[in-house]
């Protein structure tokens, strides 16, 4: 049974006893969040127990030189960020798996880094929306078993995996995703020797450690009653998913890169899964991936699990090649 194989986290950080929605419970809670305006149905919003930032989010980290960084296992991931000609930044999964969200400023530009440990998926927003900038938390909310953020300004709430407000006044705004990418430290770290990755946070939390064990092994996701993925891919198989397109990665693991629908997609051994092993850096190795456009130009992509991918883009495509 899948809760079997999930170690509770300190502080609330895994939900349990998930109920049903009730936004009229929540609205003590809640008490700035429009429930009049949503676009999904409330019975696919769970609620496992957290409260509103039960799983604390960060904003403005701090940031240690590549060079000063010997806590970090080689094989470890990260997500690597390189914009606008900025000192390219490392922000580890030790310290996302424990924290989901980092608000952060490269340059100018605001960003949001996010990662869902029940989805694998790792997507970095820019958090201007029309004339404003929001700060988005962890909700403690669960849809489709994908993570709800909300903004600390309407306390809208977020679909993390496809950045689109679902309740309250932000309904129907989607933040625009970022082109970057996870990948293992030493291959971050051998290329961006004058990089920047952030400090371990200051929370007294286990970092390097998965709470998840074996979570990438199991035959359902934790809290999902959806449909599971077509052509027979495992729900929790991982796929490169590209706009509203999905590649399978075994096919990468196969060939380690191809060209199909005007993209480049190219796999490297090396990265381990962070949904494995207890010790983060001791997972079995899943590879990085990059995405490219025809161009060279690194494009917006998530590589998440495949129950995940169905069940936010039902309509999508499978890109299955000659299988």
């Amino acid at each position: 049974m899948l809760m079997r194989s999930l170690v509770l986290i300190t502080a609330g950080c895994l939900w349990i006893g998930a109920a049903k929605a009730d936004p009229e419970a929540w609205k003590q809670e809640w008490p700035n969040t429009d429930f009049s305006i949503s676009a999904v149905p409330f019975v696919e919003i769970l609620s496992g127990g957290p409260p509103k930032d039960g799983i604390p989010a960060l904003s403005d980290p701090e940031f240690i030189p590549v060079i000063e960084e010997d806590r970090i296992d080689p094989r470890e991931p990260v997500i690597a960020v390189e914009l606008g000609g900025q000192t390219p930044r490392a922000y580890p999964i030790r310290y996302l798996t424990w924290h989901e969200i980092v608000n952060d400023t490269v340059g100018k530009l605001p960003i949001a880094v996010t990662f869902c440990p029940l989805c694998n998926s790792a997507i970095t927003f820019d958090r201007r929306l029309e004339d404003t900038v929001i700060t988005l938390g962890v909700s403690g909310k669960l849809r489709m078993s994908d993570m709800v953020m909300y903004d600390r300004e309407t306390e809208s709430w977020w679909q993390q995996a496809v950045g689109e407000g679902i309740v309250g006044v932000h309904t129907g705004k989607v933040l625009e995703q970022l082109p970057t990418w996870m990948e293992s430290w030493a291959e971050f770290s051998s290329r961006n020797p004058d990089g920047l990755v952030m400090d371990e946070p200051s929370w007294s939390r286990d970092y390097g450690r998965n709470p998840y064990v074996n979570y990438d092994s199991s035959r359902r996701p934790f809290l999902y009653s959806g449909e599971m993925p077509p052509h027979g891919i495992p729900a929790l198989a991982r796929v490169i998913r590209v706009g509203d397109r999905a590649w399978p990665m075994e096919r990468l693991r196969l060939t380690e890169k191809l060209t199909e629908d005007g993209v480049t997609i190219s796999w490297r051994a090396g990265k381990a899964s962070a949904l494995d092993t207890s010790r983060i850096g001791d997972g079995k190795d899943v590879g990085s991936i990059r995405v490219r456009d025809a161009e060279g130009n690194d494009l917006p992509h998530d590589v998440m699990f495949a129950f995940a991918y169905h069940a936010f883009w039902p309509e999508g495509a499978w890109i299955l090649g000659d299988r």
